[in-house]
């Protein structure tokens, strides 16, 4: 019940708003309204959740190659995973994931938008993938004098530099990824190098989509002990995405909740790592939602009776009593 205090202001609920004071005003508040959501954007919300976890799951697969991120690198992230689903070559919406994606979107992913790669490493490179699903990075010449730009007041002469190369393995469906090893090239001071071919040693496996990182490290050196400090800090720590590579074979969707188990990859446990991923249970949720929706609606269509327009005719016969 809504009340009039000294001051002529409204207090309180009268039928379907109410009444509340702000500033020395009245201010009239409508009651939210359920908002009853349709398959498609039930579906919709899935898939960026979807698209979330898997983000989720790739900037942890490569902290050991960007070390710092930036506080908006979880958008960024989520955001180019999303795309690469929306622009699928086959596969419904709630019913899709990175493996059915474009994975070409992700290609140039700054993991610290501070530092971008690019800005900073004047360095080309291309990355190819062989039949046998052997990567191969070459890299162009580099002179570190002019060709990598430092933090300020940071002088290259007495600095090592290094240039990281990481290469993960990623099945989404069997809920794991593999870290297939990394390439670091050291250059001491003000350098100049030609261009190099580096070719990594394990394959990736064809039920896997893969993507390689490039990044870039700067350390001191302390005189009296010759150990090395990372310079690399939350302002500066470049790190990208420089290739993609989608699965050539898949392994199929799941169709109960994923038991990952590191021990069924013999020689690999070491390896192999479990993701903590949501995507392929909101998929599952989603199908059997929509699934009992289905089989209801069948049976309701089938109980009914067709009730038939004419009648057929038939004798009738009246008896007296």
């Amino acid at each position: 019940m809504a009340t009039i205090d000294k001051k002529g202001m409204v207090h309180g609920t009268a039928g379907s708003v109410t009444y509340r004071e702000y500033r020395g005003k009245n201010i009239i508040q409508g009651k939210a309204k359920a908002f009853k959501q349709t398959e498609k954007t039930k579906r919709s919300a899935a898939e960026f959740g979807l698209s979330s976890s898997s983000a989720a799951v790739i900037r942890t697969a490569f902290e050991p190659a960007y070390f710092f991120k930036d506080g908006t690198a979880a958008y960024r992230s989520t955001q180019m995973v999303y795309r690469s689903i929306l622009n699928n070559l086959s596969g419904e919406k709630g019913k899709r994931d990175l493996h059915d994606g474009d994975l070409s979107f992700l290609q140039g992913l700054d993991f610290n938008a501070n530092s971008k790669l690019h800005e900073v490493l004047q360095m080309s490179h291309s990355v190819s993938k062989s039949a046998e699903g052997l990567v191969r990075v070459i890299l162009g010449p580099l002179n570190t004098q002019i060709g990598i730009k430092r933090p300020k007041n940071a002088s290259g002469a007495y600095m090592k530099h290094r240039i990281r190369l990481m290469l993960v393995a990623f099945n989404f469906r069997q809920e794991y990824y593999e870290n297939l090893g990394f390439k670091d090239v050291d250059l001491e001071g003000y350098q100049s190098i030609e261009d190099q071919v580096i070719t990594f040693k394990e394959a990736v496996p064809a039920d896997c989509l893969a993507m390689v990182s490039m990044s870039l490290m700067l350390y001191s050196t302390l005189d009296h002990t010759n150990e090395s400090v990372l310079l690399n800090s939350a302002a500066f720590s470049p790190c990208a995405i420089i290739g993609t590579f989608q699965s050539l074979n898949p392994s199929d969707y799941p169709l109960k909740e994923v038991d990952m188990q590191p021990s069924k990859y013999s020689g690999k446990e070491e390896k192999i790592k479990e993701m903590f991923y949501k995507g392929n249970l909101l998929m599952l949720r989603l199908d059997s939602q929509f699934g009992k929706q289905a089989n209801l609606s069948t049976k309701t269509v089938k109980s009914k009776q067709m009730i038939p327009d004419v009648v057929p005719l038939k004798r009738v016969s009246f008896k007296k009593s």
